[in-house]
């Protein structure tokens, strides 16, 4: 990895659309506060009627056996939920063949996906050099990354559905989830059990992650894998805390003290974000990420994150940090520039954000002011001691083959995938990544680094067809991408997974919109806008409108299907 790209590791390794949208090239686009990810949909026919999910002796039916690429081992092993962490750079002469023959048969294949930018252009020699690679004469559809969901409403409810369509987690609202399911193709018969090794890189796809690409009780989603280890760390100033002798917090009472202590409004310096994201980690509250993620059977009956008094003691304490003065004044109101920006012109001491903002914001940084470090700490309990933290989803953004399309079009489909989810070390994965060297990219002390060209046109839109396993690799930054991982790896000792971890759920209709203004109100309660209390009514009424009977169909559908956490 070089520091003029976004990193080959981060999308793969953090999976939420806050996450992904803070990577790379599509940084002006994120948004303090994120979005919750909207569930996909599951269990039922072919149609999409049926509600509910697929998982237990129905799901092993249906997914692909796993083989693991041994291909390059990684530097620093995946652990505990981790990444795979890679420190070297792999010079071409030793880059490995993981697609020893073309895979695809030369047909033509339209492709549509997000992009955040400008797209490249058709036919570019980047294009042309891959679809020579693949086999597949690929047409990309790119739509604004910002604006996707309308496009692919639109799309949807056409009759002309490209050959590969692109889904993330965060646009699977409204009809879409349904449309998945009458609209693309199941994919078991070419990839379930043995099928798949027809397709070593996929075969090396994790598990987890093909049982996220379970729609409609087919397997229809080919997955981007994912740890699921929390991927919102909060990130210090390290070079400052080092010089000043200021020790981490062990507790949220030492959390708030040492932000008074280092706030100075005088100076324009203050301690903290908004630390929210960090709050539900410390105070173990579980995961927002995804609706069915925020349930979890306790005692026999199934809770609601927005029901634990964990969920108030996090907004709680995360109003003492606005009520005391340490977070940034800009930060009250809502999407007021940068965060990031802050933190590192010294305003903002401390801030959480997705993990790959380690490797960035230090690139970043490298000329401007070879001072500058930052670290993540460990996240720690609210009371002092290790936090109970609860794992995310394993992938949250799929590729699907038009329903209807011929055998031709789904294996050189399927070869497409079986590419761009080639491990890192390989040819595959240096083309994906960099494209042809000498005018995408040259190599320097070792490090491929783009040209022009290579900014231009080589094109993060592949990744999404199909990835491999989730990697870090920053050889140009070695320890930053073994401090990531090693992180990772503590954490995800802490992690647990609540009762629909790794499932995809379709909740009936009636329901889907019932937490619609809960993210709102916790941001109006920790800037002081509304009270607690507001938040305790707020439950109250969610619960009679609704959230009783939705906690009974999960349980039947728990009882029915059974959890995929292990």
């Amino acid at each position: 990895m070089t520091p003029n790209a976004a990193s080959t590791g981060s999308p793969r390794t953090e999976q939420s659309r806050r996450g992904f949208l803070a990577t790379g090239a599509v940084a002006a686009v994120a948004v303090a506060g994120g979005a919750p990810l909207l569930t996909a949909c599951g269990g039922g026919d072919d149609t999409g009627k049926k509600d509910g999910t697929t998982s237990g002796k129905d799901a092993a039916r249906i997914l692909p056996a796993f083989v693991a690429s041994s291909v390059v081992p990684a530097d620093v092993p995946a652990r505990d939920g981790s990444a795979a962490g890679y420190t070297r750079a792999i010079p071409a002469a030793q880059l490995k063949a993981s697609v020893p023959e073309k895979l695809g048969k030369g047909g033509a294949l339209t492709v549509m996906a997000p992009f955040w930018g400008t797209p490249p252009a058709p036919g570019n020699p980047y294009y042309k050099a891959m679809n020579e690679a693949v086999g597949v004469q690929v047409a990309w559809q790119n739509q604004d990354g910002n604006v996707y969901d309308q496009k692919l409403g639109a799309v949807l409810a056409s009759s002309d559905i490209p050959d590969i369509v692109v889904v993330p987690g965060w646009n699977l609202g409204g009809k879409i989830p349904s449309a998945i399911n009458a609209k693309f193709e199941d994919l078991g018969p070419y990839l379930s059990g043995d099928k798949v090794k027809a397709y070593p890189n996929l075969a090396a796809v994790p598990t987890d992650a093909w049982q996220r690409g379970i729609f409609g009780g087919r397997l229809r989603g080919l997955p981007m894998p994912a740890s699921y280890v929390t991927n919102l760390a909060p990130f210090y100033r390290k070079d400052l805390f080092d010089a000043k002798g200021w020790q981490l917090p062990r507790s949220a009472d030492e959390f708030l003290a040492l932000a008074k202590e280092i706030t100075s409004a005088k100076a324009k310096v203050w301690a903290c974000a908004d630390m929210t994201w960090t709050a539900w980690n410390m105070f173990g509250v579980l995961n927002g990420s995804d609706k069915a993620l925020g349930w979890n059977l306790v005692d026999g009956k199934l809770v609601n994150r927005i029901e634990t008094p964990e969920y108030l003691e996090a907004l709680e304490w995360t109003r003492k940090l606005f009520d005391a003065g340490v977070v940034h004044p800009d930060e009250k109101a809502q999407n007021q520039g940068d965060t990031s920006l802050r933190f590192t012109s010294g305003q903002c001491l401390v801030y959480n954000n997705d993990l790959s903002h380690w490797y960035g914001k230090t690139a970043e940084m490298a000329a401007r002011n070879p001072d500058f470090a930052m670290a993540a700490m460990d996240i720690p309990g609210h009371a002092g001691g290790a936090p109970e933290l609860w794992a995310t989803n394993p992938a949250n953004i799929w590729s699907f083959v038009r329903k209807g399309a011929s055998k031709a079009v789904i294996e050189d489909a399927l070869a497409i995938a079986n590419f761009t989810a080639a491990p890192y070390g390989t040819k595959e994965r240096m083309l994906t990544d960099y494209g042809v060297e000498g005018v995408h990219h040259t190599v320097k002390d070792g490090l491929p680094v783009k040209t022009d060209a290579g900014n231009q046109e080589v094109s993060s839109s592949w990744m999404f067809v199909a990835s491999p396993a989730p990697y870090i690799a920053h050889p140009d930054m070695p320890e930053i991408t073994k401090a990531q991982v090693e992180w990772q790896q503590r954490m995800g000792a802490l992690t647990r997974k609540s009762s629909f971890y790794g499932l995809t759920v379709a909740e009936p209709a009636q329901w889907t919109g019932l937490m619609n203004d809960f993210e709102q109100l916790e941001k109006d309660i920790v800037r002081g806008r509304k009270k607690v209390s507001d938040m305790q009514q707020a439950v109250s009424e969610w619960k009679s409108k609704g959230g009783d009977q939705l906690r009974d169909w999960y349980k039947k559908l728990l009882d029915t299907t059974g959890s995929a956490a292990s």
